[in-house]
């Protein structure tokens, strides 16, 4: 088993800080999953509001 690529860890951990002011060990709590989440939901807000329709890093397929 191996674990998540810490480089991802630290974008998602960056990115849920930068947006939500949330403290690290509680942004570190959160599954996978969640994290993942709350990247997506930041991004799409970030779409609507610029209206820019472009990819990011964290949108899933």
């Amino acid at each position: 088993m191996t674990g998540y690529p810490l480089k991802e860890l630290y974008e998602e951990v960056a990115f849920i800080a930068y947006y939500f002011h949330w403290p690290h060990r509680e942004i570190m709590d959160l599954e996978h999953r969640e994290r993942r989440r709350w990247c997506e939901e930041i991004s799409r807000i970030n779409r609507s509001i610029s209206g820019d329709q472009k990819k990011n890093i964290f949108d899933i397929d």
